[in-house]
Order: structure tokens, then C-alpha cells, then sequence
């Protein structure tokens, strides 16, 4: 009998010597994935003091004002018409934390919600010191306006700033890229406040991403449109090119660039960053005229240009920036080139000083 409850008493011991080590295992193993996550996450914000001086503070908020504008080209062989809306001014409040700005801006002409004819804008760009992420999306609203239009023989002056709710477009997209002199150059002291840069330097980039286009144009509300300005009785013979209806395409793009960082005075800096990118365009719908398998003509040059003036105390910061777009798109038929960026001028505060910074004052 008293072997028997030594062996059981025995067995029970090993057990639970067994169950602790296997917990004390999977914490460590726990405490072991999680720390990779955690050194892999701050790998992004890697840098050296030297060049750039981190962030001191957990949390910041800013107001921004925004200032968009876009131009669309439409192109046969013989014909030409050039689009836009009137710029659209937008403020609103921002808060931010690391890598990460949150906020809400409204157009201070339009503050009713729900109208059909206004555009619906949103991006979202994500600077860290290694990698960069922007996503966008875009639908224009009714209010393009004809700009430019060559017909052959016409006046242009005719149609100049005429009004035209026929056309609109679309675009969702996510692009990321890679800063290779992420130690020494900062992305984020220009466009996102979080560092600030101490000694002029530049970088390479290089990218990769996707985007998804629509376009739609009622032909026959832009022939009467350009018709109503013309003297009675002539008429408008549009080529077939510019007859589009519908149109769906995707793209699919690498980008290479460069961008410097110029700390021109004590807390000043200048940013002139630019990538092209080569994208291979798909398209589908009435007017896609697309070729099965791998097609040179598909592939057509994009561009992303960023500039940025900034003054940053680590406290204060002060600036402007511009992001501008393009997006072409070119078949045997027409030729589409749509230009979209903004213009952004903001002041921040940031507050609640990190625990190594504390310790330091």
C-alpha cells in the first residue's frame, strides 16, 4: 500500500515537474516571438542620432489646411480636350501617434454632407524610416470644367472654363517602397513631423503597387455641350477615339527614385523627392482594346513627385508640403493622362515627452 501511494505520489511529482516546464517553455517561446516582433517593428524606425534626431514625444495634434486640384487629358490622333475642377480648399484637425496621423478634413465651401456633385477624396500615407505606404482613393464629383480643347479648325476660346457634368473618374490604389539610406535620411522629418533631420542627406527608393482606374464619358453630352458654344448650325464630329463610354484598367507597377533632405538652417529642412514608375496597364470594357498575353504597349511611365519645407523644435513644428500624381493611360486609339495631387500648409504641438527623455531633463 505504501508503495503504491509513493508511486502515485511519484508519478503526480513528475507531472507537475512536466506541466511547469512545458508552461515555463511556452512562455519563453511567447516572450521569444513576441520580441522578434518587437525588434522586426522598431527595425523600421532604425537610424542614427548623428543624422537625425528621434522623436521626444509620445503623441502629437495638428491643424492642416489642403488644398487639392487634378487635370485630365483626353487624346486622339486628331483631337484634344483637357479637363478639371476648380481647386477644392479643405481644413481640419489631425492627431498623431508614431508613425501614424489620424484626422478629418471638410471642404469649407461645402459643409452639407450627401451631395452627388462632390468629390469624395481619402489617403493615408504611413512614413516610418525604412518603408513608406500610401494608399488612396478618389471619385470625382459633376463639376469638371472644359479647360482646353483642340477640334481641328475650331476656336478654343469658345469652350474655355464651360462647365461639363458628363465625365467621371476613379481611383483606389496602395503603393509601398523602400528607403536604402533609411540611417541616414528621413522621410518622416519632412512629411510627418516625427524626426527631425540634422545633417543634409539623400536616398534611393524603390517600390512596388496597384491601383485600379474608371473612367466614364458621356461623348454624346460632350458633343452637345461643345456645340451649345458654337455658331448656330455647325456641328461637333468627335473622333472615335474620343467615344470611351466606359473603361476599367489595373496597374501594376515597379518605381525607382531618389529624394534629399536639405538642412539649409538650425531646425529648417527642404525635401525634393521624385519616382517614376513603370506600370503594366490592363484595362476592360467597351473600349479596352486589350491583346491577349504580354504586350509592350501596355507598359506606360507614371510619376510621384514630393516636396516639403518644414521648421520642427521637437516641440513646435511649422510647414508646407506638395504630393503631385500622374497616371497615363495609352492605347491605339486615345491617350488618357490624369494629374491629381495637393497642397498642404499645417502647425503642430507635440506633447507627453517619452520616459528616456524625462530621465535625460
Amino acid at each position: 500500500m505504501k508503495k503504491g501511494v509513493l508511486g502515485l505520489v511519484a508519478l503526480l511529482s513528475c507531472t507537475m515537474i512536466y506541466a511547469q516546464d512545458s508552461l515555463r517553455n511556452d512562455t519563453l517561446e511567447k516572450h521569444h516571438e513576441i520580441g522578434i516582433i518587437r525588434k522586426t517593428i522598431r527595425g523600421f524606425d532604425r537610424l542614427e542620432d548623428t543624422y537625425i534626431e528621434p522623436q521626444h514625444y509620445e503623441f502629437t495634434v495638428m491643424m492642416q489646411v489642403t488644398r487639392t486640384f487634378e487635370s485630365f487629358d483626353l487624346s486622339s490622333d486628331n483631337q484634344h480636350i483637357r479637363l478639371s475642377p476648380d481647386g477644392l480648399t479643405k481644413i481640419g484637425p489631425y492627431f498623431g501617434w508614431r508613425w501614424f496621423f489620424f484626422g478629418y478634413t471638410f471642404d469649407i465651401k461645402n459643409l452639407s454632407f450627401g451631395s452627388g456633385g462632390l468629390r469624395k477624396e481619402f489617403d493615408l500615407s504611413i512614413y516610418s524610416s525604412q518603408i513608406g505606404i500610401d494608399i488612396f482613393y478618389r471619385r470625382s464629383g459633376s463639376d469638371y470644367k472644359i479647360r482646353d480643347v483642340k477640334l481641328g479648325g475650331q476656336n478654343s476660346d469658345l469652350f474655355e472654363n464651360m462647365p461639363f457634368s458628363g465625365m467621371t473618374l476613379g481611383i483606389t490604389g496602395v503603393s509601398a517602397y523602400y528607403i536604402f539610406n533609411h540611417g541616414h535620411f528621413s522621410y518622416p522629418a519632412a512629411f510627418s513631423q516625427s524626426t527631425c533631420q540634422k545633417v543634409s542627406c539623400g536616398s534611393w527608393l524603390a517600390g512596388a503597387g496597384y491601383t485600379n482606374n474608371t473612367l466614364d464619358l458621356d461623348d454624346e453630352a460632350l458633343k452637345e455641350a461643345l456645340e451649345s458654344r458654337m455658331p448656330k448650325g455647325q456641328t461637333v464630329e468627335l473622333d472615335s477615339g474620343m467615344m470611351i463610354n466606359h473603361i476599367r484598367y489595373n496597374d501594376f507597377m515597379l518605381s525607382g527614385g531618389y529624394a534629399y533632405n536639405w538642412v539649409f538652417a538650425k531646425n529648417w529642412l527642404f525635401c525634393a523627392s521624385a519616382q517614376l514608375a513603370i506600370a503594366y496597364k490592363t484595362s476592360y470594357g467597351e473600349m479596352a482594346d486589350e491583346k491577349k498575353g504580354f504586350d509592350i504597349g501596355k507598359v506606360n511611365p507614371d510619376v510621384v513627385g514630393r516636396f516639403g519645407l518644414v521648421y520642427n523644435n521637437t516641440r513646435w513644428y511649422v510647414g508646407a508640403s506638395a504630393i503631385l500624381r500622374t497616371n497615363n493611360y495609352r492605347t491605339s486609339r486615345f491617350r488618357a493622362n490624369n494629374i491629381f495631387g495637393s497642397l498642404n500648409a499645417y502647425i503642430g504641438y507635440n506633447f507627453m515627452l517619452k520616459k528616456k527623455y524625462k530621465q535625460k531633463k
